[in-house]
């Protein structure tokens, strides 16, 4: 089991009419460039920590809630904020550059702004619910007796 945790696959494929030593090699070496390319190159958006220390430049913290992640993400992606999330009980520290600090401050103003226009929006599905408990209500209050009445009196 040991085994197949530590190896790793690669696919490589060259075009050539005839496969020599020296044509293995040159392929192997773009290919290891190209490895090496991708793997030194930062990323962007949401990463994990060793990866935005990687950057080379400060980062700073700050706490945010479970239940306001993916709004937060959101936001995130739109202002092209580097971050890294760490999980610490039931609140989350979101790390970032030190540079982003700016960017981030305008970045929590429209989030929330968004939150806040949340909350005072009526809910439809908490309305919908009150109403088919108020008219469960008023079925359950009718009177349930049915009167049979032919029209013919004795």
């Amino acid at each position: 089991m040991q085994e197949q945790v530590t190896q790793k696959t690669m696919a490589l494929s060259i075009k050539t009419a005839k496969i020599s030593g020296t044509a293995l090699q040159a392929a192997m070496r773009q290919f290891l460039k190209m490895y090496r390319k991708q793997r030194d190159t930062p990323k962007h958006g949401k990463q994990t920590l060793k990866q935005l220390m990687r950057h080379g430049t400060g980062v700073s913290n700050i706490e945010i809630t479970d239940a306001n992640i993916k709004a937060f993400s959101q936001t995130a992606k739109k202002y092209g904020i580097d971050f890294a999330l760490k999980k610490a009980d039931d609140r989350y520290l979101v790390f970032f550059k030190g540079r982003d600090a700016d960017v981030l401050t305008a970045a929590f103003r429209e989030f929330s702004a968004k939150k806040l226009d949340k909350e005072r929006k009526p809910s439809i599905r908490r309305d919908l619910t009150e109403k088919k408990a108020e008219a469960a209500k008023q079925t359950a209050k009718r009177d349930k007796v049915k009167n049979k009445d032919r029209g013919i009196e004795l």
